[in-house]
């Protein structure tokens, strides 16, 4: 098989095993998962989103962002208001522990991968960010690009 038609499997067979692995790590660890965990890391970036706006950035419907809310609400970790703009429109934001959860759980998955880029010099770190953030751009220019920007440049 040529180089080239291997990256297509590549790519898609670690973004699924790098997401299972996530989901597995933050269940064990704090008993949320890898979707909750995105969840949480959006509302925590850009407080005050619509949940249209999260299920267009996270490439997820908006039945999956209402579930998910409801399991992080249940948990003690979002909390919900009508907004005294319009009585129809809810936010929600982070509770103080959904703040607390949302950065141990980038400790978490950041110690995890640690081993797998040790060996990388930074050079090559800088490369891999840069074809990567390539990669992105091109597949995700129209979808929430925006909010994409935010995690990217921190």
């Amino acid at each position: 098989m040529q180089s080239r038609n291997k990256i297509g499997f590549l790519i898609q067979h670690l973004a699924f095993s790098l997401g299972r692995t996530n989901d597995q790590v933050l269940q064990e660890q704090l008993g949320i998962g890898f979707s909750q965990y995105k969840l949480m890391m959006v509302l925590q970036k850009m407080p005050h989103i619509q949940q249209k706006q999260i299920a267009n950035a996270l490439n997820q419907t908006e039945a999956s962002i209402s579930r998910q809310i409801k399991l992080l609400h249940d948990k003690g970790l979002l909390q919900t208001t009508v907004s005294p703009k319009n009585r129809r429109e809810h936010i929600t934001t982070l509770t103080p522990k959904g703040v607390r959860y949302t950065e141990e759980a980038l400790r978490i998955l950041t110690n995890y991968y640690q081993p797998m880029f040790e060996h990388m010099s930074e050079k090559d770190t800088e490369q891999l960010v840069v074809l990567l953030g390539g990669l992105h751009d091109y597949i995700c220019h129209d979808k929430g690009a925006e909010m994409c920007q935010k995690f990217i440049n921190e």
